[in-house]
């Protein structure tokens, strides 16, 4: 029975729209593991790319914030520009994921754990020299003393879970 044959059974659009979702978690199992492979090359081309700009260089991040040089500002403000140009055509177009479902966001209200957060954040990618994004690149183009980096943070991500409850909202 097709998709059509489907809609046309039913009564009220709550009924289409679960039999919708029902078709797109059938097509979510019906995938193979290897159609997963291209997320493994997106990945490795994000990596080649973030070496080739310098992106991952612990020298560049340390320029960064001794403000002695734009690169770093260049490459953070282009990637605001492209996300917030991106969620702006997500909004107005009405895009939706591949698989037909809406896109939502959420408003966030603020909080002073943030400003702690980030400033925790901060703290951490000057003493190290890698923000957690291309920590596996630094250690694929060489930088294995980045290992320590990646245990840590995985540290620092398991005593948050366990103290969440207790830090400033």
């Amino acid at each position: 029975m097709g998709k059509a044959d489907r809609v046309s059974m039913v009564n009220t659009d709550s009924e289409v729209r679960s039999l919708d979702e029902m078709s797109v978690n059938e097509s979510r199992l019906r995938h193979n593991w290897y159609h997963n492979l291209k997320y493994v090359a997106a990945g490795i081309i994000f990596g080649i790319v973030l070496v080739k700009a310098e992106i991952i260089s612990w020298f560049r991040i340390q320029e960064m914030f001794r403000f002695e040089s734009f690169h770093m500002y260049g490459v953070i403000g282009s990637a605001v520009a492209v996300g917030a140009l991106s969620v702006l055509a997500i909004k107005v177009l009405g895009i939706r994921t591949i698989y037909g479902e809406e896109i939502t966001f959420h408003p966030r209200p603020f909080s002073k754990g943030q400003v702690y957060g980030g400033l925790l954040f901060g703290l951490g990618w000057a003493m190290t020299g890698a923000c957690p994004g291309p920590l596996y690149a630094q250690i694929g183009a060489g930088a294995t003393v980045t290992v320590i980096t990646v245990l840590s943070a995985i540290c620092g991500t398991y005593v948050y879970g366990l103290l969440r409850e207790r830090l400033p909202h």
